[in-house]
């Protein structure tokens, strides 16, 4: 072989080979990420969660992707965006936007390991076998909203010590977490002395509706449930409370911030960051039927003190001793 035609040829070995190379490179692992809102309302909470993917090495358009599905707000949106991602062959399908997410991915696959974030119980709504063992292909956190319940609602009784009445307000389209929460507030109540009225509100003019009944029959206090509708209204909520001088208890700070009167509940932000750990230790091998459900521990009480002496109330020192945090 000539010279000249060996010098070609071995630089031409030396283009293919890098391209082999690369092509022999395992494929960069996909996450299917199932939201119930919409990104721009839950952007702090995707910042928690691709943060705890980077706390297990993963990186999002490094060294994984994430394909996103949102129902806006649209639960029964939920089991088709589920499909479409088990259709895609994700390698784990991160579901962290409540009871609806959850059961909407159960149903979509039983192979695909999938990492919740619920509020209630889970065995008791049947996603896990038990809390140290889940088996099966589903594994997460319960950031205790539900459980926390009768705890909020004797905080409220302290900040509002004259009450006697509440209203429950509710979003009837998310049955499990309607069921759950009024199942888990007849007993709450009854121990501290409350009658308490159910309302229902599944769009912000139902909320509307509802605030303007609120102001017809004057309850002494509000409690509002915890689901994705309440979340991304928050600021409407926390205005109607307020025009309406009602004190109302909620189970996220968000609300507080807002300008709402106190909350009592799990850091949502770090329950998203343990969903994103929980995610990348699939990704390195890990089987969901082995990982414990994490329990929230962080749980934190939060009283705006602007807000409670707008609406003339005084917040008793135990309560101010106890807060986490209280916003002046």
């Amino acid at each position: 072989m000539r010279r000249r035609e060996f010098i070609k040829l071995l630089g031409g070995a030396a283009v293919a080979w890098p391209l082999a190379a690369r092509g022999q490179q395992p494929a960069m692992p996909v996450i299917g990420f199932l939201g119930g809102t919409s990104p721009d309302t839950f952007a702090d909470r995707l910042r928690a969660f691709r943060q705890g993917l980077k706390d297990v090495g993963y990186v999002e358009g490094e060294n994984v992707a994430i394909e996103y599905r949102w129902a806006d707000n649209q639960p029964d949106r939920l089991p088709a965006l589920a499909a479409d991602l088990v259709r895609r062959h994700v390698a784990v399908i991160a579901a962290p936007g409540g009871p609806m997410s959850a059961l909407a991915a159960k149903a979509a696959t039983t192979t695909i390991p999938i990492v919740f974030n619920v509020g209630d119980d889970p065995v008791r709504s049947g996603l896990v076998a038990s809390l140290a063992r889940p088996g099966g292909n589903m594994t997460g956190v319960n950031f205790l909203s539900i459980e926390l319940a009768a705890k909020r609602l004797e905080l409220l009784r302290e900040l509002v010590p004259g009450a006697a009445r509440v209203a429950v307000l509710v979003n009837p389209v998310n049955v499990p977490n309607t069921e759950l929460t009024l199942r888990d507030m007849e007993p709450a109540a009854r121990s501290v002395g409350l009658q308490y009225q159910v309302l229902n509100a599944d769009t912000p003019r139902e909320i509307d509706a509802a605030f303007e009944s609120l102001g017809r029959d004057r309850p002494d206090a509000l409690f509002a449930s915890i689901t994705p509708l309440f979340v991304v209204r928050r600021v409407q909520l926390v205005q109607l409370a307020a025009f309406h001088r009602i004190p109302t208890a909620y189970g996220l700070r968000d609300f507080v911030d807002a300008g709402g009167l106190m909350s009592y509940g799990a850091s949502l932000s770090d329950a998203y960051r343990q969903v994103g750990v929980y995610t990348g230790r699939i990704l390195k091998g890990a089987k969901p039927a082995d990982i414990p459900v994490v329990q929230s521990t962080k749980l934190e009480l939060v009283i705006n003190h602007q807000t409670a002496r707008m609406l003339g109330l005084t917040v008793p020192p135990s309560l101010l001793a106890t807060a986490d945090e209280v916003i002046e």
